[in-house]
């Protein structure tokens, strides 16, 4: 127990980049910091060889399912996203750009700063710490890619991506090679390709080789497979006394394992999806009733799609040898566009792809997918034939960068407390069911590699697009009235109560997101004061830098 009596001076939910992040800078400076995070931990060996392996990869825990992938599914959208200790950056693909231009003038936020300067030199610091490196070579999918740029008149815009990942000699294990060799030791990438089922080799640089390692070396005490429940602000209900946080070990059906502790503030940073949910949850139940009427609102899916082109059986391609995501090009101002697999392991994720339609739209795509998979029968049970599909297959990813949202509100309220969400489109600027720039690349492709292209599955038969990368919902404002937090992620109404990840994001980056929100998550802690001691001083200067 602290000095103030309370169990930790600071409880963060969620073990992501935000979580991750607030962990170590606030161990730095002196504070006793815990983090409940609801997913397993894993170490290097334990992750999946396949994405058949569904007990390994998937998250489903009341089904004993406790791997890196948690699937939600909304009327509107079909989400991705990350589980366990080191949340998304498990499963990620490992790509750390920063946001597009577009992100920086959003009308949500820039009438508070110049958000491109502010914002540089936490970029720079989180680049350092996950350790960015260019991807090193071209293979067979950048190639195409590159082609592809050159067809459409874009080819000075194709580039490596900036990735998280040790390119050092494939399959060697060195000391540590980027913190003076303070960290963990480290094995070269071995361009296998299956960095979003998890790298059982030590070359991608999660959250567990870098800030939430050495916040954990300061004392943080990190207590996985446990669910946040409730916030419970202490005295006045302003939480100036502090907070009282419920978990229970998640997953339960029976024995929950219910616990509480307290800390004189606490940091959300449960994921976008896990952030709205228990922010939603807790205003219910009165716990948090002061919280803005905005909370749900600016949810961005970063304004993407996912199509895929497989090639034929026997073709001799092979577009698994690489990292997960190699290179990108930008087809015009807003619309970015990356090359991806999931390495030969990643056959079963060909089940969630159907034969690409682009024609009807939400209410009518039924109809018009299968009159397309009667036209051309082959091809739409392509996708059924697993065997050896990630092999041949190029998954593009599209990111645009472009306003349009949707709401998060509460759809049914359970007994016990937990709540179920659902999607509501912003009628003036509602998010694209289909993105045209992610089929005329996905045909371009599938003709030079003579295969077939695919959407993914809840796009092609029902108009539902697929993200990975859901944000906001919690996002800054000027006041309560335009947002849910202010400029340094305190939430409005309430004192040493913040959100630190990507509920925060208050536009669409237009690129991969990790990067952004770690830097949000840097320039939030760095308001936070050191701790005093009993002496009057900050934390001991050995700890401010690694």
């Amino acid at each position: 127990m602290t000095d103030n009596g309370y169990d930790y001076d600071w409880l963060i939910v969620g073990s992501g980049f935000g979580g991750s992040v607030s962990a170590l800078r606030l161990a730095q400076k002196g504070y006793r910091v815990a983090v409940l995070e609801s997913g397993r931990r894993f170490a290097d060996a334990d992750f999946a060889e396949r994405t058949a392996q569904l007990r390994r990869y998937h998250w489903l825990p009341q089904l004993g399912m406790r791997g890196i992938l948690r699937t939600t599914f909304f009327r509107d959208l079909f989400v991705l996203s990350g589980c366990g200790v080191g949340g998304g950056s498990l499963g990620y693909a490992n790509t750390l750009y920063r946001a597009r231009p577009g992100f920086y003038t959003n009308p949500q936020w820039p009438a508070m700063g110049d958000w491109e300067s502010e914002l540089e030199p936490f970029y720079a610091e989180a680049e350092r710490m996950l350790g960015v490196a260019t991807y090193d070579r071209d293979g067979t999918a950048d190639r195409l890619l590159r082609e592809y740029a050159e067809t459409v008149g874009v080819a000075h815009t194709y580039t490596r991506t900036p990735v998280g990942v040790f390119l050092g000699e494939p399959g060697r294990t060195v000391p540590d090679p980027y913190f003076g060799g303070q960290g963990p030791p480290r094995t070269g990438c071995l361009r296998c390709g299956s960095c979003m089922i998890g790298c059982r080799h030590g070359a991608k640089n999660t959250l567990v080789k870098n800030y939430l390692y050495f916040a954990e070396r300061l004392g943080v005490e990190v207590m996985p497979e446990r669910t946040v429940t409730d916030i419970r602000p202490l005295g006045d209900g302003s939480g100036a006394d502090g907070y009282e946080v419920v978990h229970e070990r998640s997953g339960a059906l029976v024995v929950r394992g219910r616990a509480s502790a307290r800390a004189h503030g606490v940091i959300v940073a449960a994921g976008a999806l896990g952030t709205n949910r228990l922010l939603q949850r807790c205003r219910l139940a009165g716990s948090l009733a002061r919280l803005s009427d905005r909370l749900g609102d600016m949810v961005r899916t970063n304004s993407e799609a996912f199509v895929a082109v497989t090639a034929p059986e026997g073709s001799g391609y092979d577009f698994s040898r690489s990292v997960a995501i190699s290179s990108s090009i930008h087809t015009d101002p807003d619309t970015h566009i990356e090359v991806v697999t999931y390495g030969a392991g990643g056959d079963s994720q060909s089940l969630l792809r159907a034969l690409m339609v682009t024609s009807g739209r939400r209410g009518t795509r039924p109809l018009h997918f299968a009159l397309a998979a009667l036209k051309h029968p082959a091809q739409a049970l392509g996708a059924l034939r697993i065997r050896g599909s990630a092999r041949r297959t190029i998954i593009l990813l599209v990111m645009q960068s472009l306003d349009n949202s949707m709401r998060l509100a509460v759809k049914r309220r359970h007994r016990g407390g937990a709540v179920t969400l659902r999607t509501e489109q912003d009628p003036q600027h509602p998010n694209p069911d289909h993105i045209p720039a992610a089929y005329d690349a996905a045909r371009w492709f599938a003709a030079r590699v003579g295969g077939s292209a695919y959407s993914g599955i809840t796009e092609a038969v029902l108009g539902i697009p697929l993200s990975a990368h859901i944000l906001g919902g919690a996002v800054i404002g000027a006041d309560a009235g335009s947002g849910v937090i202010d400029t340094r992620h305190r939430v409005f109404g309430y004192e040493n109560l913040l959100v630190c990840d990507g509920a925060a994001v208050p536009a669409n980056v237009g690129a991969n997101p990790s990067l952004t929100i770690t830097a949000m998550a840097e320039r939030a802690m760095s308001f936070i004061p050191e701790k005093p001691t009993l002496e009057g001083h900050g934390a001991p200067p050995q700890a401010r830098r690694l």
